[in-house]
């Protein structure tokens, strides 16, 4: 139990600082480079499944499923929105609020996810996600994007 909490935690802080990557990298004119970082972002859907997987053997409440299923979900829609078909659809703004809804949810689900190694873990979750929170808003702002 221990082991599946830590992963948790880790990878919670993986989404936060892998998040923010991307977010730099579209504030210091490099989308290319958030691009790529955004395709590690992908990769921690692997993770999530093992949680999501260990969660009935670790009799995990209902909202642990929520919480790592909008984050699967939110990783799912990144996936066919900015990698595989790559549908443009940034300058919809219908479309960004439905996207940045789902990343809020899915990112600050993430927080109770962590919250499951302790409390210090739950400290360094807010503060990344805060952050990371800061960032989204100044690149949407400075970039467009």
């Amino acid at each position: 139990m221990v082991e599946i909490d830590l992963l948790g935690a880790l990878v919670s802080m993986a989404i936060f600082v892998l998040s923010s990557g991307v977010f730099l990298a579209r504030l210091l004119g490099r989308s290319d480079i958030g691009h790529r970082i955004g395709a590690g972002l992908l990769l921690t859907s692997v993770p999530l499944a093992v949680l999501i997987a260990s969660a009935p053997r670790l009799q995990r409440p209902l909202v642990y499923y929520i919480q790592i299923g909008l984050m699967l979900t939110y990783l799912g829609v990144c996936l066919i929105l900015d990698y595989v078909p790559k549908i443009e659809f940034r300058h919809v703004r219908w479309a960004v609020v439905a996207y940045v809804m789902l990343f809020f949810a899915a990112t600050g689900g993430m927080i109770g996810v962590a919250v499951e190694a302790g409390h210090s873990w739950m400290i360094a979750s807010v503060i990344l996600f805060l952050a990371m929170g800061a960032l989204a808003f100044i690149q949407r702002a400075k970039t467009g994007l």
